[in-house]
């Protein structure tokens, strides 16, 4: 945000602060740049045929442990027949209640998803994997990274269930390109 020019940002209800926080409302007001709070059951319309469904964080049903990774924004974005489900740092705990809340829902299943905390073992568990079905799985990870991401134990489950893996520590950026007929396109910086 402070590179980039910034209108909007759109983030989770926060329920703890931290310095980055502090630094991203620094950013916000020096910037005049408008922020919107979201929690689960909340739309975001973008235009027509493309939207998010909000469906984390919840705040009548917090998560005390690790707040800041298990409160984070989850969200499905839609356009026509593809959907892309982003889960920030939630980690096992939090893909259980998110489970449970939208036990008798199909509204997880997405084309791609954006694997929770880098990857990490604490997250991506079988049962959270079994309701998403994803066809992509993107893992945003620093390369050499001093925590392990991604974790030996998320890409086998992955691979196991038929995934395609996609990591920026061995492609740099990727871009999604969907056309109209949801055809599914990757590019990767580094080819």
């Amino acid at each position: 945000m402070e590179e980039l020019k910034v209108k909007n940002a759109v983030i989770g209800k926060q329920f703890k602060t931290c310095d980055n926080y502090e630094k991203f409302i620094e950013i916000v007001k020096k910037k005049k740049i408008k922020v919107v709070v979201v929690e689960s059951g909340e739309k975001i319309n973008i235009e027509k045929y493309l939207y998010f469904d909000v469906l984390w964080p919840n705040s009548s049903n917090i998560i005390s442990d690790n707040v800041l990774n298990n409160n984070s924004l989850v969200c499905k974005l839609v356009y026509k027949n593809f959907s892309m489900l982003f889960t920030g740092d939630i980690e096992e705990m939090a893909e259980r209640k998110i489970m449970e809340e939208y036990k008798n829902l199909n509204i997880l299943e997405s084309n791609v998803l954006k694997v929770g905390h880098h990857g990490s073992k604490t997250s991506s568990i079988q049962e959270f994997l079994n309701r998403v079905k994803p066809q992509i799985a993107l893992i945003g990870v620093g390369k050499n990274n001093t925590f392990g991401h991604p974790s030996d134990n998320v890409l086998e489950r992955l691979k196991a269930i038929g995934v395609k893996i996609y990591r920026t520590d061995v492609m740099g950026e990727i871009t999604i390109n969907v056309t109209n007929k949801s055809r599914i396109r990757i590019e990767k910086f580094i080819k």
